[in-house]
């Protein structure tokens, strides 16, 4: 995965060029609660997962994957013999919800400004509702 620093009049947008090896998944079948996100298919082929429907994909496709619920959750497989290149577009809204539904976790994610050595920081727990405290817990 190669991220591609912000272009100028684009703040709120990430670019990410994958690269995923035949037989394998990019991430993990996943929805965001609060971002979209639009993938460009660079080269090779292999199939997209979006809610409960499987869809081939290959060179010069364009798939959109907009926020939502887990009938929007998406991931991407290169069923080829080559490997599976694709940019990711996605918009930059912190904080953020992902849930897994294969695996019955969330995440919470949030992206602070930059440290003054210019690495990015953040928070992120992935975890199960199963697994969460009473509000009042400790108190």
């Amino acid at each position: 995965m190669g991220f591609i620093a912000p272009l100028p009049g684009a703040q709120k947008l990430r670019y990410k060029l994958t690269v995923v090896p035949p037989g394998k998944r990019a991430f993990p079948f996943h929805n965001y609660r609060v971002n979209d996100e639009m993938f460009f298919v660079i080269e090779g082929a292999g199939e997209v997962r979006i809610g409960e429907a499987v869809y081939p994909i290959r060179s010069g496709d364009v798939v959109a994957c907009t926020a939502g619920g887990p009938e929007t959750a998406h991931q991407m497989i290169n069923t080829g013999a080559l490997e599976l290149k694709y940019l990711a577009i996605s918009t930059m809204l912190s904080p953020e919800i992902a849930e897994y539904p294969d695996s019955a976790k969330f995440g919470v994610l949030a992206e602070y400004p930059a440290a003054p050595d210019c690495q990015p920081r953040g928070f992120r727990f992935v975890g199960r509702d199963t697994l969460s405290l009473d509000y009042w817990d400790g108190e």
